[in-house]
């Protein structure tokens, strides 16, 4: 629905307009045709419909992976080949007003993703949005898959952020001081919590906020940045495993709380982090602390007050003199604009700890990888990870696999 091809529409019908009037040697009336088209361009150009946007992604993956990832299996190679994201979106303008759809479909099922209602009138850059919203937390989480320079976000991202949550949240970026802030309260549906007390079947809700200042440097940025949630589970148990070990479709998933011992039932449960990033024309380096405290059902239970954490470090290089874009109004970085024939080159040092006395696992990875521009709409992107898994539960989750490989790749198409 761009106004190119609606011009392209409307040209065809003015020719088909012109034909049949000059077939009928009626030069007056061709002149009113021509008029009254004019009349109704003009009018569907100014008519809210045609503030509709249309886009999307589409993202295959490869992955390979051995040792602890396929622990199942003895470790043995496995591979897998699949559709990681398809993903559309639609969005429109309608005065200060505006909204944001974005769907994901995979093989067998569909799913609501993001979908915004926002009001930005208020004149001095506040902005208030209901629905479900991805909730400020880790400046890694908070960048787009679109944007992402490793195939998979770290464990620290994933272990802690809920990503996309049912809820009303507001934002505003301060020009004159470079500080951004953004609150939001949800329905927390997240790490084994249903949204419902147990008790009560009241909603359960979260409460996050995230402060950033941004400073502009001659040829870059610098960011710093802290969050916080409070999250009610409603005495849901808190869910094993905590992430994958930066790789998708394995077998075994390498962090996991509840290895040799047992899930726990949770009341709350609290965390925080802290970001930085560096911008020095095309190196970026990024830093993440963050870390999560239980508050159990049970309050004599080995897990309450249980403490789990972890961090990552990665840089990253564009080469031919590329710069990634910072957005201040959310605080993430974007790919370069007009990028095109360029390449990325990024290594990453992840851990996240999510052990106590008796059991759970600790799992540091490694990360390479590089991707090519072929365009802005086009990228191809490749990762070499290896990952140690360690802890009082390492025997019950990989046996003898206490460390894995894997190489994954992807082509990424935006439309």
């Amino acid at each position: 629905m761009k106004t190119n091809n609606i011009q392209l529409a409307l040209s065809i019908a003015a020719a088909l307009a012109s034909t049949t009037a000059l077939a009928d040697s009626d030069t007056q009336e061709l002149e009113q045709q021509l008029y009254e088209l004019k009349k109704e361009f003009s009018e569907l150009k100014e008519s809210s419909i045609f503030n509709l946007e249309f886009g999307g992604r589409v993202q295959v993956d490869y992955d390979y992976f051995e040792g602890a990832y396929n622990a199942d299996n003895g470790g043995d190679p496995g591979s897998d080949f699949f559709p990681r994201r398809i993903r559309t979106y639609v969005e429109s303008e309608h005065g200060d007003w505006d909204h944001k759809l974005l769907l994901d479909f995979a093989e067998d099922s569909g799913e609501i993703v993001l979908a915004r209602v926002r009001y930005n009138g208020f004149g001095n850059g506040l902005k208030v949005q209901v629905g479900k919203l991805r909730e400020d937390i880790s400046l890694n989480a908070l960048t787009s898959s679109k944007y992402i320079n490793t195939i998979s976000r770290s464990s620290l991202a994933n272990s802690m952020s809920p990503f996309f949550q049912w809820g009303a949240s507001a934002y505003q970026y301060f020009k004159d001081t470079g500080f951004r802030y953004a609150v939001g309260v949800y329905k927390n549906e997240a790490f084994g919590a249903n949204g419902e007390n147990d008790d009560d079947g009241s909603l359960a809700l979260s409460l996050t906020g995230r402060l950033t200042w941004q400073q502009d440097l001659k040829n870059g940025v610098l960011h710093l940045g802290g969050w916080y949630s409070k999250r009610d589970m409603g005495g849901r148990e808190l869910t094993g495993s905590l992430a994958r070990g930066e790789i998708r479709n394995t077998n075994t998933r390498l962090l996991n709380y509840a290895a040799g011992g047992n899930l726990v039932r949770l009341n709350s449960l609290q965390q925080a982090g802290l970001e930085a990033a560096y911008q020095h024309k095309g190196l970026t380096l990024e830093a993440e602390y963050a870390a999560r405290e239980l508050d159990t059902v049970d309050p004599t239970s080995v897990l309450d007050g249980e403490r789990y954490d972890g961090y990552s470090l990665s840089a990253s290089y564009f080469l031919g003199g590329f710069q990634k874009q910072y957005s201040k109004g959310s605080a993430v970085f974007k790919q370069p604009k007009g990028v095109e024939n360029a390449w990325e080159l990024v290594a990453r040092l992840s851990n996240t700890d999510a052990t106590s006395g008796t059991q759970g696992t600790e799992l540091t990875t490694y990360t390479l990888g590089t991707s090519y521009y072929y365009s802005e709409q086009i990228k191809l992107m490749s990762n070499l990870i290896y990952s140690e898994v360690d802890g009082p539960g390492v025997n019950d989750l990989v046996g003898d696999e206490d460390n894995g490989f894997g190489f994954t790749a992807r082509i990424q198409y935006l439309f």
